[in-house]
């Protein structure tokens, strides 16, 4: 993974305070969500007005075997694209549910590594708290840069909900048990609902209206569709599409 460079970063924690190793086993990454999870904060509302906000996915190979990891920051205003960033790797871990996110952070990392511009808020193409340890990608992601985080997931991980009203900006509690660890959002009229949960410093209620901000025309969040774009066209750029 590489060191930061840019001034992008100045201010936020040193990564070494969360260190981001790559476990050798199951064993090893389910310690290390259990000693990261505590950092999660939910106890903030996070930036209702950020000026920019970043969206984050990564693409793999047919074979499996090669990652792209892309990274675009967006006016928040507009929506417009005004900083990109991508890594083309392999992945850094097996396939094993819960623990998809030590797949992809290293390549996720060197993406954001490669910004000029410092969003103020990542959504990640994923979950947070909507986690069967309460610590998915965007929770990691949040604790390891310092910055706010979302995940908005296109299928649930976990959880029970009903559905919300068929009009954009309804939504139903998704429930773990007892515990709500996110919301079940419809952010167009008619159509599926996306999975909203919070990753850090961030409310559950601004969540949902940074989501419903970012999609004024489709489904998924700008965010989301610019970051899945730039590392499908990456894999495809690097002969592994």
């Amino acid at each position: 993974m590489s060191e930061r460079s840019t001034a992008a970063w100045a201010g936020l924690p040193d990564r070494s305070e969360v260190r981001v190793g790559e476990p050798a086993s199951v064993a090893e990454a389910l310690a290390v969500q259990e000693r990261l999870r505590p950092l999660v904060d939910t106890a903030g509302p996070g930036p209702e007005a950020p000026a920019t906000v970043a969206g984050l996915d990564v693409a793999y190979a047919e074979s499996g075997d090669r990652l792209a990891a892309a990274v675009t920051v967006l006016d928040a205003r507009t929506l417009a694209v005004v900083d990109s960033a991508v890594s083309v790797g392999r992945p850094a871990f097996g396939y094993v549910p819960g623990l998809f996110a030590f797949r992809e952070l290293p390549a996720l990392l060197d993406a954001l590594d490669g910004l000029t511009v410092r969003p103020e808020l990542l959504v990640c193409d994923g979950h947070g708290l909507a986690h069967p340890r309460r610590f998915g990608l965007a929770c990691h992601l949040g604790v390891v840069t310092g910055l706010p985080a979302i995940g908005v997931g296109k299928t649930p991980l976990l959880g029970e909900w009903t559905p919300p009203a068929g009009g954009r900006g309804a939504w139903a509690p998704l429930r773990d048990g007892d515990e709500v660890v996110g919301r079940v959002l419809r952010t167009r009229d008619g159509v599926k609902p996306v999975f909203v949960s919070v990753g850090h410093r961030m409310s559950l209620d601004n969540a949902t209206a940074r989501v419903l901000a970012l999609t004024p025309r489709y489904r998924l969040p700008e965010t989301t569709r610019t970051a899945d774009r730039l590392c499908r066209d990456a894999l495809a750029g690097a002969g592994a599409g």
